[in-house]
């Protein structure tokens, strides 16, 4: 044992407590919420296994449907967005393009996706902005007769998760071209006269694609389980599985929980089963491709594909930024008759009548919000620091991050119902603490995926300096790495404040209605047609992480601004 292992003590004992702190939860949960599917739950009179609960389950009229929807806009959703994000960087990975795009990638992911559905919504309604722009002077003052957002297909539920995970996966595969040197190789493809696209897919692709697929399996993930965008967006009657068994959750007829706890596993196995399905898949592009390659075929200018990619692409963008406008304006409107563009007059109506139970709900929601925010970072930084002390800190990289991506990989109401069951049993339901919690499950693991690489990045000769220079380790922890990585940090905690503002199924099941935040409150208003008011929490929403990223920009430019250098590498 070294003297920096020596001198690290507890701190060691930090990365199996942070592992069992998120992932004894969730194999809690996945195990309370097995025993009710079999019938099992004594509180509820349940005392022996029994397949009662999976024959209701199968007996329900519209599961075929539910499946469906799920699988059809989960799978379909996390296609597109793959396909968009690879096809705009073999398109143009070395163009101003990509830099463009990534200005509006913050402001993007800090968006909860709640927030987003509404907005989508607002814009693409029959009385939405886009045909009082576009069909109302063509058309006269009567909007069309259209199902568009709840459409029986999911059609604008998929359009919101692409919307959502296209920022997602750009920003992935941005970090992984930064950390994977691939521009030579592409440029000596395009010597053997290779077109621009196909010599990046076929060098740089598969080398990329592997720090892709565990980012794409959340995606597929959430897409096919998400609760509060499908109640904005998906259809009603019958929903999607994952909205139809938080319905079972919550009614009043309790033996509904044994069918929901089935309902609940078989969500968990459709997600696994459509994994499954999407490695056999990669294996046969990968030998698809291989033969293609081999013939020879070096592909055209690609002229086509590009303009399509960047269109695509812009236009994703571009339909997300719209509707948190529309949203925003939504927000302040007084009068606004269709067909007109924009409303005729402003009022803050809305503000000052909801004002004290929204500034109560605001209060709650970024009162959760940092101390998830808080506790993960503190966490996140005694792991990693740990690491950087033992020698062997990246050996078992790549297992980690699959431990790391558990919770994310696992459908929520799979074992959330689990975790109910706990609280209850403890008596802590319905409290702060138990909402904040149940938030840090998820918050962590995106904040220490945001610091992660900006921790183990920075050079080391600083610290073997130190050491060198006869400091200890714990005063180069606070006198170094803290003031180095003062904007990473603040970063990942704002990233961890957005992602807790966002969460729905977390509070509304440790939170038992007695915990209300911003987001619960929003997605409660869907179903009522106050657009001023639904308007007016989704900018809360949207406003409350845009103010922790504002946070991490100004904080390290005040704190070092008499220090140039310092502020660069903050």
């Amino acid at each position: 044992m070294t003297a920096v292992q020596r001198r690290g003590g507890l701190l060691r004992f930090v990365p199996p407590f942070t592992l069992a702190l998120f992932l004894g939860p969730l194999f809690a949960g996945l195990l309370w919420t097995l025993g009710p599917a079999f019938g099992y739950l004594p509180a509820l009179g349940g005392e022996r296994l029994s397949l009662a609960p999976w024959q209701a389950l199968f007996a329900y009229p519209g599961l075929g449907n539910a499946v469906g929807l799920s699988l059809g806009t989960g799978l379909t959703a996390t296609l597109l967005s793959v396909a968009i994000v690879t096809a705009l960087f073999a398109h143009w990975h070395d163009s101003r393009l990509i830099a463009r795009l990534r200005r509006l990638i913050a402001p993007l992911l800090s968006v909860p996706h709640a927030a987003l559905a509404f907005g989508l919504a607002f814009l693409i309604a029959p009385s939405g902005w886009l045909f009082r722009l576009f069909w109302a002077p063509l058309a006269g003052p009567v909007p069309p007769d259209l199902t568009i957002v709840q459409d029986p297909l999911g059609l604008a539920l998929i359009g919101g998760l692409v919307l959502k995970e296209v920022p997602f996966l750009f920003l992935i595969m941005l970090a992984a071209s930064g950390q994977t040197a691939t521009a030579g190789q592409v440029a000596q493809a395009r010597g053997f006269g290779y077109g621009k696209a196909r010599a990046w897919c076929a060098v740089a692709f598969p080398q990329l694609y592997p720090q892709l697929r565990l980012p794409v399996f959340a995606v597929l993930t959430y897409a096919m389980s998400t609760v509060d965008m499908a109640i904005i967006l998906g259809p009603a009657t019958p929903p999607p599985l994952a909205v139809l068994l938080v319905r079972w959750f919550n009614d009043p007829d309790l033996a509904f929980r044994f069918q929901a706890s089935a309902g609940a596993i078989l969500q968990l196995l459709l997600v696994a089963g459509t994994v499954l399905l999407w490695l056999g898949a990669e294996r046969v592009i990968v030998r698809a491709a291989r033969r293609r390659l081999m013939a020879g075929r070096r592909g055209g200018t690609g002229r086509f594909g590009a303009m399509l990619s960047a269109g695509t692409a812009i236009t994703v963008f571009g339909t997300a930024t719209a509707g948190l406008a529309t949203m925003a304006l939504w927000a302040g409107a007084g009068r606004w008759r269709y067909p007109d563009p924009l409303p005729s007059d402003w009022s803050l109506d809305a503000a000052v009548r909801h004002g004290p139970a929204l500034g109560g709900h605001v209060a709650t929601t970024a009162g959760i919000a940092i101390a998830a925010a808080g506790a993960a970072l503190v966490l996140a930084l005694a792991s990693l620091e740990a690491g950087q002390r033992r020698t062997t800190a990246n050996a078992n990289g790549g297992r980690g991050l699959v431990l790391l991506y558990l919770p994310l990989l696992v459908p929520q109401v799979a074992f959330l119902f689990g975790i109910q069951i706990l609280l209850v049993q403890a008596g802590a339901d319905g409290t702060w603490p138990a909402v904040a919690w149940s938030h840090l499950l998820f918050v962590l693991p995106y904040v220490f995926l945001a610091l992660g690489g900006a921790y183990r990045d920075l050079d080391p000769r600083y610290f073997r300096t130190g050491l060198a220079l006869g400091r200890s380790p714990a005063a180069l922890f606070w006198r170094l790495r803290l003031p180095l990585l003062l904007r990473p940090i603040l970063v990942a905690g704002a990233i961890g404040i957005a992602v807790s503002v966002g969460e729905y199924l977390p509070t509304l099941f440790a939170g038992a209605g007695r915990v209300t935040t911003v987001t619960t409150e929003a997605v409660g208003l869907a179903a009522g047609g106050d657009r001023r008011l639904i308007g007016l929490y989704a900018v809360v929403q949207m406003i409350l992480p845009g103010l922790a990223f504002l946070a991490a920009l100004i904080i390290p430019a005040w704190c070092f601004r008499r220090r140039r250098g310092m502020r660069t590498a903050a």
